[in-house]
């Protein structure tokens, strides 16, 4: 009996590996839009797609960063300027990429930009310093995704949205979580939505990476250290800190296969913290969650 169980699933797994290695046809002659390519996750991804030969239309937020990426890619890649918290300026890069790809249509609409501070305990925070957070890393994320969508539906193509394991379960304070976990509930939905149109949609969920969205965010946490009430200093301490894992390569990676594979999967978690913490331990019981997450969090100064 076990070695039929051994077998299907030796089967299951080759079934699996195959699957995932048939890449789309005709990459020179797909176009990919991505957000947040001044740096990180985006920029990188812009690269890679540019070396693979497909039509990369990079948004950036600073014209320093757009000058910068072109430099380092080929004539293919063209960027734009874009606020994801801005509607005008959405719907201006909307017209921008409508006379890019001609009758075409968009083939990918990766949606990376995102911001990680204001973080910290939630007392720390004001209703401002939530809203900046999901301004961009949620409400940008819909109006870009609503406003490109007939594009990337004429083509038939992909949606590669920028969630986090940490919209599986919340390790710190502020907008952050929320966010994801937003970005997770308007995914699903949409997933099924497109369907019918032959669009799908993936979404990933990264561990802990060093991007220039979190080097800053110990100096961060400082600043909102300083800007808290003297009373909540006191209450909690002075304490933070943090590993991340610096090879962005293992989520570009995955934002790429699910752009150019025939088989793409609806979810993807690079990063072990990610694969082996963070989303197994949200299946847990909430108790035994919160039992785990207070052995590793430090107290308040002032707690009990």
């Amino acid at each position: 009996m076990w070695l039929y169980l051994a077998a299907l699933l030796g089967l299951y797994f080759l079934r699996r590996w195959y699957r995932e290695r048939q890449i789309v046809e005709n990459l020179r002659e797909k176009y990919v839009f991505i957000t947040g390519c001044d740096s990180g996750f985006g920029n990188q991804l812009a690269r890679q797609l540019d070396l693979q030969g497909l039509h990369v239309l990079a948004a950036c937020l600073t014209q320093k960063g757009a000058e910068q990426l072109e430099k380092a890619t080929s004539e293919r890649l063209k960027t734009t300027i874009l606020d994801v918290t801005s509607t005008e300026s959405v719907a201006a890069v909307t017209e921008w990429t409508k006379s890019c790809i001609g009758n075409k249509g968009l083939w990918g609409l990766v949606n990376n930009a995102g911001i990680s501070v204001p973080a910290g305990p939630n007392e720390w925070m004001t209703k401002d310093d939530f809203a900046k957070v999901i301004n961009v890393n949620l409400l940008g994320l819909i109006d870009v995704t609503l406003h490109l969508l007939p594009l990337v539906r004429k083509a038939r193509g992909r949606v590669v949205n920028m969630a986090s394991s940490l919209g599986r379960l919340p390790l710190f304070g502020g907008g952050y979580s929320p966010a994801k976990y937003g970005v997770e509930a308007f995914s699903d939905n949409l997933r099924r939505e497109l369907l019918p149109f032959g669009v799908k949609l993936s979404i990933v969920e990264p561990g802990a990476f060093c991007t220039p969205i979190v080097q800053n965010a110990e100096g961060c946490v400082s600043i909102q250290w300083n800007l808290a009430r003297s009373e909540i200093r006191e209450t909690y301490g002075k304490q933070y800190l943090e590993k991340r894992n610096k090879n962005l390569h293992l989520v570009t990676a995955c934002m790429e296969h699910a752009l150019l594979s025939r088989y793409p999967r609806t979810r993807y978690s690079p990063g072990w913290d990610a694969k082996l913490l963070v989303i197994p331990s949200s299946y847990l019981p909430t108790c035994v969650q919160d039992f785990l997450l207070s052995l590793a969090w430090p107290k308040p100064a002032q707690a009990t």
